[in-house]
């Protein structure tokens, strides 16, 4: 538990570090972002809105949350915000691109220790999974489908796409891949917390 909380805490600041820097996020935070700048709420608010009607999506998808599916939707979002609300804005293309490497790098980490805790997988990765199931199709075309929807419409709204959210796409699945690896816990134990089935690993490394 103590790996998944720390995951996710440090998922969403790295987040805010990506968002910070100002040459790109990722594909979802694009969404949240662009959100955001429509109805005025923090970005760490709209990702928690947004994570609990995707978790909504689950039902018809006959997908089954854990313990870190519902933690996700709110402790990404409150750290994402947290973190905003204490580092200093950056200025000069220097310290936003360091900002950004450490924000991709972390954001790396972070997937790794949260998934491979096995308390479940995060609304959105279940969603592709989820999908993959129902439709037959690849969690690969899945994702892609899903993200460049969220993608578009976030910088529709105002979401920021830049070098960052290229870097990101390419660069996650390699680091989520290696952290994985580096922090593989033990699963759950039977009969203790609830923990999603499926394979959450394959929504991250399948792209």
């Amino acid at each position: 538990m103590i790996q998944l909380y720390v995951g996710l805490a440090l998922y969403g600041a790295s987040s805010a570090l990506l968002v910070e820097a100002g040459l790109g996020i990722e594909p979802w935070n694009v969404l949240h972002q662009g959100l955001a700048e429509l109805t005025g709420l923090t970005i760490g608010v709209v990702s928690i809105v947004i994570g609990a009607a995707v978790l909504l999506l689950w039902i018809p998808l006959r997908q089954r949350p854990g313990l870190g599916t519902v933690s996700n939707v709110f402790v990404v979002g409150l750290a994402l915000d947290g973190t905003l609300a204490l580092i200093p804005e950056a200025h000069g293309l220097a310290a936003r691109t360091s900002l950004m490497i450490t924000g991709i790098l972390l954001n790396g980490a972070a997937t790794g220790l949260y998934i491979a805790a096995h308390f479940g997988a995060g609304p959105r990765d279940g969603l592709m999974t989820g999908l993959h199931r129902r439709t037959g199709r690849s969690i690969r075309l899945m994702r892609t489908a899903v993200e460049v929807t969220v993608v578009t419409t976030g910088f529709a709204l105002g979401g920021t796409i830049g070098i960052g959210t290229l870097l990101y796409a390419v660069s996650i699945g390699p680091l989520a891949q290696f952290f994985l690896r580096v922090f593989a816990a033990p699963s759950a134990s039977d009969g203790g917390t609830v923990v999603a089935g499926g394979q959450p690993q394959q929504a991250i490394l399948r792209r």
